[in-house]
């Protein structure tokens, strides 16, 4: 008989037998049977190991529906709310920027919260606070209550932004790392879609209701959150951390294609984590490292938090948060038009995210920068030409929803997932959830400095100034990619901090890599 199949835990007989676990089956191939079952068994174990990592980087980025939602929602509730609370100009600033700034906190929190209670339950904490906030703006009767559930979902997704791409990272493959890892990217432009799908659904009943629905319509991820905990593992990298090595091994086996590469996989952690040279990394803080850094360090820190604050400096959140405001500036009229004209907005997005997936691990991540940040600054220029010069004429209309259009569908092939990937990888792993959450600190500080005063800057110098502005951040973007930002397609976590590294640095990781090969000759 070529090929049995038992339960977990079960028994096979005989001998000449090696054992395979695929997640919760376990197979059994004769040594004496075909080569073309023994190759059809390691093809099913691939497929079923690629699905279960594909599960997990879902389950995983389901926090990030919640901000996307939030971003798309609140383009088209702050009209509403405006004629329901009868709240000022400046208050709007604030009820739309005050989220980015306060979910800092959540950011900072949470990645001393992940090293201590684990990624996976970073996330489900992630999601209680968000909702717990988002049940309180639906229901709020004055601004003050309002922004009380702001604050409390902006700590909320603080901690899921920062903590969905880590997890993905460490649970990732590394010939797939930048597709998975950018899945947190793909969930926001998604929220942002269902957003503008709701401003337009609800926007025709009163407004003491709709926008109370459009906001409490964002719990529902929460639940699906819930569920997706007794799915997901624990990353082994934090595992091995904590020395729940026997946890760790468990986990490698479900999400490597065979028992020798997750012991391969095991032994440099166990490197990378200190754990084969416990005393070297035991007596130094990790926020005085990241605060007093190493050259090393520091260049990983100049990319992961430049990137990040590019990503927000260039105008992306003022282009959702303040689409209808845009359009309204270019010649649209009625808000029915305005929010049917973000929803195109929405669709382009989404659709050119999903670009981004497949060639994020073809074409690399700096090609895909290039291309972005080039595209982005050329429709900034055009979305300020427009404005400035064909405002209320129909090209005019035309050319500033293809300008704001081809600024999405730029944003999100590059800058928008590229920024989370290099941020989740560049990191050694003592240092990633802190420094990772630093980098999610600046992008949203940047989000919300840019939010809470585009309204005040765009009527001190017209929205086509402000626009035109961010067309020259852009520019610098270009700069900032080509000189700070390495490529890191089809490299290991572990290979990745040598491209940071002197040559004093790398003569050190020759000697940790000869720990690892005496590690794996012993076992």
């Amino acid at each position: 008989m070529g090929l049995v199949e038992v339960q977990e835990n079960g028994n096979g007989n005989g001998d000449g037998i090696s054992e395979i676990p695929l997640g919760t089956k376990t197979k059994y191939i004769k040594m004496t049977s075909d080569p073309v079952e023994e190759d059809e068994v390691l093809q099913s174990r691939k497929y079923e190991t690629k699905k279960y990592i594909f599960a997990c980087a879902v389950f995983a980025s389901l926090n990030s529906v919640l901000l996307g939602y939030d971003v798309g929602v609140m383009s088209g509730a702050i009209i509403f709310i405006q004629e329901d609370l009868k709240i000022s100009e400046v208050q709007q600033e604030v009820l739309v920027g005050i989220l980015s700034i306060i979910s800092l906190l959540g950011s900072l929190a949470g990645g001393k919260t992940s090293d201590a209670i684990g990624r996976k339950w970073t996330i489900g904490l992630a999601a209680v606070i968000f909702q717990t906030g988002g049940a309180v703006m639906a229901l709020a009767p004055s601004f003050k209550v309002l922004m009380i559930g702001r604050l409390m979902a902006g700590v909320g997704i603080g901690f899921g932004v920062m903590i969905a791409p880590v997890y993905i990272a460490e649970i990732s493959p590394a010939i797939a790392r930048g597709s998975l890892t950018s899945f947190p990217e793909i969930f926001i432009n998604f929220g942002i879609l269902l957003g503008y799908i709701s401003n337009y659904a609800f926007s025709r009943l009163p407004s003491h209701i709709n926008w109370r629905i459009m906001l409490g319509v964002g719990l529902i991820p929460s639940l699906v959150i819930a569920i997706a905990l007794f799915v997901i593992p624990e990353s082994p990298r934090w595992l091995v951390v904590q020395n729940r090595i026997e946890e760790a091994r468990a986990v490698l086996l479900k999400i490597n294609e065979s028992e020798k590469e997750a012991e391969e996989k095991l032994q440099e952690i166990q490197v990378a984590a200190g754990s084969a040279n416990a005393d070297k990394y035991e007596p130094k803080a990790v926020w005085k490292e990241i605060l007093c850094p190493t050259p090393p360090v520091r260049r990983m820190l100049i990319t992961g938090c430049g990137i990040q604050c590019f990503q927000q400096i260039t105008g992306i959140d003022t282009t959702v948060y303040y689409s209808p405001t845009i359009f309204k500036n270019a010649g649209i009229t009625g808000n029915s038009e305005l929010l049917a004209a973000t929803v195109a907005v929405g669709f382009t997005k989404t659709l050119f995210i999903l670009i981004a997936i497949f060639l994020i691990d073809k074409l690399g991540r700096k090609p895909l920068l290039y291309a972005s940040t080039i595209g982005m600054t050329v429709c900034l220029f055009s979305l300020s030409l427009s404005l400035a010069f064909l405002s209320h004429a129909k090209v005019g209309i035309a050319l500033a929803i293809l300008a704001v259009c081809g600024n999405v569908a730029s944003f999100s092939v590059g800058l928008g997932p590229i920024c989370w990937v290099l941020s989740s990888e560049i990191f050694p792993l003592r240092l990633r959830a802190q420094a990772s959450a630093l980098g999610a600190v600046g992008s949203r500080v940047s989000s919300g400095a840019i939010s809470m005063s585009f309204l005040s800057v765009s009527r001190a110098i017209t929205v086509a100034g402000t626009f035109f502005v961010f067309g020259i951040v852009s520019c610098c973007a270009v700069a900032f990619v080509h000189y700070c930002v390495p490529e890191t397609r089809g490299k290991t976590l572990e290979e990745i901090e040598v491209l940071f590294k002197d040559e004093d640095d790398l003569q050190e990781s020759e000697v940790e890599m000869g720990d690892v090969e005496r590690l794996m000759q012993k076992s």
